[in-house]
């Protein structure tokens, strides 16, 4: 199944990111190490920081938010809303990629 390429602004990460992160894991399949940067590898140690940082700035202006101590009530609901959107996608990008291993290990030879 192939995903259109549609923006999505989730934090630093969009769906067309992500995309190309499995276009770029086939490019970049006969490099020797995985955490080289445009590795496959790498890519998605950088998406995983993307999405700790999201998740930090969410906490902060949900905290800020409780506290009263807010400036701008909407923009602190806006990050928490795209910290719960990037959460989301990356729980269901971590479901495909099991589901697909899954399949792989279960085929027979």
């Amino acid at each position: 199944m192939i995903v259109p390429p549609v923006s999505v602004p989730v934090g630093e990460l969009s769906l067309g990111q992500v995309e190309g992160l499995a276009h770029s894991s086939q490019a970049t399949a006969g490099t020797p190490a995985a955490g080289e940067a445009g590795s496959f590898g790498g890519e998605l140690t950088e998406a995983i920081s993307s999405l700790e940082k999201t998740q930090d700035s969410a906490a902060s202006a949900s905290q800020a938010l409780a506290t009263g101590t807010v400036s701008d009530p909407e923009s602190a609901v806006v990050t928490v809303e795209n910290a719960q959107m990037a959460m989301e996608l990356a729980s269901q990008l971590r479901n495909k990629a099991t589901e697909a291993a899954t399949s792989i290990f279960n085929t027979q030879v």
